[in-house]
């Protein structure tokens, strides 16, 4: 993506648009390699998943340098505030990162988010000096009261997490984004370029995504076509689209032909 185009979360300047999850993947080589035909400058990982007495040992991490990319830890697998906070916390002083993902989810089945528990963590992070980043299911109002909570992004979900139906409510995604001061990045439930492309074209900051390049056939063909629907949607957003008509309109002068 062009450097004009750059964009920020708190006062970290970013260039890619596409955060990347480092789970799933068949093997580290993949990982590896996924991961630098994506462009991502910010790579996800579930804390629970990390060696946090050893973190620079970590197998999850070893095969990643660290001084290339900005770490953005989530709290996957609480089920509470006072979990997914103690969870940042360990990570902090671990030196992974002061960027965290709040993930609490509400149900095994859905995995959804917990509304009332992510805005109590949000506020809470806050407040300690982490850059909170929530995920949060495609409510405005909610996306609202975690912005007003001091969020420094809001992370809503296009569909349940590792499902890729996509974006299931572009209308949603579309408001959070319009009434956001703070950047979108749509996360959970893509499932192929497409998606990607449309959540840019909302005018999405970002989009992150793990389950789709990591589980798709080919994950390293799949995280070049991510990036590249990523920066095209974005591209479009920027250019402006043309109207929508419900009926034709021909793209040059019609003359009506009198044959003698």
């Amino acid at each position: 993506m062009d450097i004009q185009d750059q964009w920020k979360i708190g006062d970290q300047l970013l260039t890619s648009r596409f955060f990347l999850g480092t789970g799933l993947f068949p093997n580290p080589f993949v990982q590896t390699q996924a991961i630098q035909v994506s462009g991502a400058e910010v790579l996800t990982f579930a804390i629970r998943r990390v060696n946090l007495a050893s973190s620079e040992d970590d197998s999850i991490l070893q095969h990643i340098e660290p001084d290339r990319f900005r770490f953005l830890p989530n709290t996957s697998g609480s089920r509470t505030a006072e979990e997914a906070v103690r969870i940042a916390r360990l990570a902090r002083a671990s030196g992974l990162s002061d960027w965290i993902k709040v993930e609490i989810a509400a149900d095994e089945r859905t995995l959804l988010p917990d509304p009332i528990e992510t805005l109590k963590a949000t506020e809470i992070l806050v407040k300690e000096g982490f850059t909170v980043l929530p995920y949060i299911s495609d409510d405005p109002i909610m996306c609202r009261k975690l912005e007003e909570a001091g969020a420094a992004a809001i992370m809503p979900g296009g569909a349940p997490i590792g499902t890729g139906l996509g974006l299931l409510n572009p209308y949603h995604i579309g408001l959070i984004i319009e009434e956001a001061k703070v950047p979108v990045i749509v996360d959970a439930g893509l499932g192929t370029a497409s998606d990607a492309a449309l959540a840019m074209e909302l005018g999405a900051a970002a989009v992150l995504m793990n389950t789709p390049v990591a589980k798709a056939q080919d994950p390293v063909k799949m995280a070049l076509a991510m990036r590249l629907a990523i920066e095209s949607g974005r591209l479009a957003y920027l250019a402006g689209r043309m109207p929508q008509k419900r009926y034709a309109s021909a793209s040059s002068e019609y003359h009506s032909l009198k044959i003698k």
